[in-house]
């Protein structure tokens, strides 16, 4: 059987440790006899899962005092609503960075007065804005830090004056990060964490409580702080999955460790979109992200595209085509991909081009 190579874009790779540890916590979680599936959350067994994975979390990312980090059920398209509701008391402002951006902005403009600062939908989001000012008088600034459907990315951390809200969900823990330049950072855990169903939310506490709408209770993040994530009955697996990763990354020598892989695997994949005379990048060079590499054949090769999917697919590279928006191809390289896996996709690259 030939060896299968993850590129999806998510829910996408995890490592082989954390859905082997997650197999066997659904036949035995902790020798309890039970399944992870059907322990109480209020159990002592689990109750020490979920602090340990929150304690992880800001381990690894190095977490300082006066910010709370919790995992609360859903995904982070549910965030574009909760953090408005949470922070956006008068004004608001957006990067807008693509279609997730897009999103998240639509639905703060329902809380109050929120502006897109500078966008890059002039040229299909191929690259990130520069130059823009961010009003000094907004709550707070909402950037997405990687494009997943057009392959750009944010990898500085910004100073812009005021508190920065930042959708991580697909390059969380990819680098390390100052925490202390954002207001608050969320992250849906499907790409670099455990399976969909859950989102990480770290927050700096003091912005809390300031605005003056009333909070429903389920979407008031000092709600979920005050019981460490265990007000309601958390999404029980995918907590005790994401702890595994935190677990692997961890092993692995943390995020410095996992950047430098990165870095290898991105570099190797655009070299080779680069060198190859059927393909060419659809992103910015200077934005291009380590995640998502989004590509494209070459107009004199376009009519070859279909003919690559199914080679690449022959070769057990699956989840490269493209995003329905888009087309072409993507490949997605999150923590969790060997380094190995894009050799391979650079080898059928390469065997591709030899043949036309």
């Amino acid at each position: 059987m030939t060896k299968k190579h993850n590129f999806y874009a998510g829910p996408s790779i995890m490592p082989s440790f954390t859905v082997e540890k997650t197999m066997e916590a659904v036949k035995d979680f902790d020798g309890t006899g039970l399944s992870i599936l059907e322990i109480s959350h209020r159990s002592a067994e689990f109750d020490a899962v979920m602090m340990e994975t929150l304690a992880l979390t800001k381990e690894l990312l190095d977490i300082p005092d006066g910010y709370a980090a919790m995992l609360v059920g859903g995904g982070a398209s549910s965030q574009f609503y909760i953090v408005p509701y949470n922070l956006l008391n008068k004004k608001a402002a957006y990067l807008n960075t693509g279609s997730w951006a897009t999103k998240a902005l639509k639905e703060a403009k329902n809380f109050g007065d929120a502006i897109e600062v500078a966008s890059s939908a002039d040229k299909d989001f191929s690259y990130i804005p520069k130059g823009y000012d961010v009003p000094q008088d907004a709550d707070y600034f909402h950037i997405t830090t990687n494009n997943t459907i057009r392959g750009t990315e944010i990898v500085e951390d910004m100073d812009v004056g005021v508190p920065i809200a930042a959708d991580m969900s697909s390059d969380i823990f990819s680098r390390p990060v100052d925490i202390s330049k954002y207001g608050v950072i969320y992250a849906g855990n499907q790409k670099n964490l455990g399976p969909a169903g859950a989102t990480l939310v770290i927050v700096k506490e003091s912005l809390l409580g300031k605005v003056e709408r009333a909070l429903p209770t389920m979407v008031d993040y000092r709600t979920h702080i005050s019981k460490s994530s265990m007000f309601n009955t958390p999404p029980v697996i995918n907590v005790f999955s994401a702890l595994q990763t935190l677990k692997w990354l961890k092993n692995l020598g943390g995020l410095s460790e996992i950047e430098k892989l990165n870095i290898e695997k991105s570099e190797l994949m655009y070299g080779e979109i680069d060198r190859n005379k059927l393909f060419v990048g659809t992103a910015a060079e200077e934005d291009r992200s380590r995640m998502n590499a989004t590509f494209v054949m070459k107009e004199e090769y376009q009519d070859l595209e279909e003919d690559f999917n199914q080679f690449a697919s022959s070769k057990g590279m699956i989840g490269i085509k493209g995003h329905r928006s888009v087309g072409g191809f993507r490949a997605s390289m999150y923590n969790a991909l060997p380094l190995e896996s894009v050799q391979a996709l650079v080898d059928c690259m390469q065997e591709f081009e030899s043949k036309h």
